[in-house]
């Protein structure tokens, strides 16, 4: 959807549902991980970018304490009282904002009340962060409505706690720091334990493409908490005989090695994808900045078997979509993305290719599962903001 044609919609939709026209925008994108699965928990690196889909968020204030937002995504309208803010259960994705105006009140901010209306680009249960993307959206307008001028990196660990404290997903930054700190053009190379980044190129005619095998991810009940678990786990046995070892971020190959005998194998196995992939990041993100497509093939290969084979997050519908991807004319690489158990996955393509390179990808994965899937090339982007007309 065009830009114009996109808020030309939404202000319509807006004025028909609060019989008013809205005054504030904001936009926050949704993100993909380049490399790095599952390593922010473990205070490891991700190379990550955000990317162009994104969630708007038209509002108008309100000169009581009174939130009432609606989705064009989803069903339901969900209104709730900024002194008395409970759990959703009728309409579950109010619940992350709801969670962004709980910490930031426990935060000492006062906030304004407001209707809302939003629209979202980034497809839901996918491993794009549509969560942290409505998340930040909300929090960028509680932020400007109020004139809180929270900087952006506190923004994001609030939006993440929102996310830990009251939806009960216990992620990492990732999600929420890629939202804001997104840069046009530039993959970040995030450090997750001083929740900072560099700004990384990318050389070469290489095209980012998001491959979405449409098997939906469910990761709050699922085995995402367990995997996080045996990472800590891990941890505390090599941090009996390395003092040093505070995460995963710390071990070595060598040192799992030495102890492996007094872990279970699984949590051996855990731990070896992490600090693998941790390196992984470090080296795909000089990798992309000259070029190195050889290189890539093979660290993006490594990376898709290591979480298969090793911390298992991968699924039929995974498995399938990697052989079409990686079967596919133009393609330098590819692997998971997000938390893995479905979702999307992501291709590196020579961009001359793009577009026979989706035709096959579709074409090969419906046959293969039957199941369309969605396959769309993205771009590096600007993080969160308040949006101009």
């Amino acid at each position: 959807m065009e830009f114009e044609t996109r808020r030309a919609f939404i202000a319509s939709k807006f004025l028909e549902t609060y019989r008013a026209s809205s005054d504030v925008w904001t936009q926050a994108p949704g993100r993909v991980d380049l490399m790095g699965s599952h390593t922010d928990y473990n205070e490891g690196y991700i190379l990550t970018e955000a990317i162009d889909r994104n969630t708007w968020f038209a509002a108008r204030p309100r000169p009581d304490r009174k939130v009432r937002i609606a989705s064009l995504n989803s069903g339901g309208m969900g209104a709730f009282d900024l002194d008395d803010i409970q759990r959703d259960d009728q309409s579950p994705w109010t619940n992350y904002i709801r969670g962004v105006a709980v910490i930031l009140q426990k935060e000492g901010y006062y906030l304004s009340g407001f209707d809302g209306l939003v629209h979202s680009t980034v497809p839901f249960s996918s491993g794009l962060s549509s969560s942290a993307a409505l998340e930040v959206a909300c929090a960028v307008l509680f932020d400007d409505l109020g004139n809180l001028e929270i900087d952006p990196v506190s923004l994001a660990e609030i939006c993440q706690r929102a996310e830990n404290e009251f939806v009960g997903m216990n992620c990492g930054i990732l999600d929420q720091y890629s939202s804001l700190m997104g840069k046009s053009g530039q993959v970040l190379l995030l450090d997750c334990r001083y929740i900072s980044s560099e700004t990384k190129p990318i050389a070469g005619d290489l095209q980012v493409v998001i491959c979405d095998t449409r098997a939906e991810r469910a990761l709050t009940g699922s085995e995402y908490p367990e995997r996080r678990a045996q990472c800590e786990l891990g941890t505390r046995i090599l941090a009996n005989y390395n003092p040093e070892i505070k995460t995963l971020r710390d071990a070595s190959l060598e040192q799992l090695d030495a102890h492996a005998n007094r872990m279970p194998e699984v949590v051996v196995d855990r731990c070896r994808f992490i600090i693998q992939e941790n390196q992984r990041v470090l080296e795909l993100a000089q990798a992309l900045a000259r070029a190195d497509y050889d290189l890539i093939q093979s660290l993006t290969s490594e990376s898709f078997n290591g979480a298969r084979n090793l911390y298992e997050i991968s699924c039929p519908e995974m498995d399938k979509m990697y052989a079409a991807m990686i079967s596919g004319p133009g393609v330098i690489g590819a692997r998971q993305a997000g938390a893995g158990f479905g979702g999307c996955m992501i291709a590196f393509v020579h961009r001359s290719s793009v577009d026979d390179f989706s035709q096959h990808v579709r074409e090969s994965y419906l046959a293969k599962t039957g199941i369309e899937p969605e396959v769309f090339p993205v771009v590096a982007s600007d993080g969160a903001g308040i949006l101009t007309f």
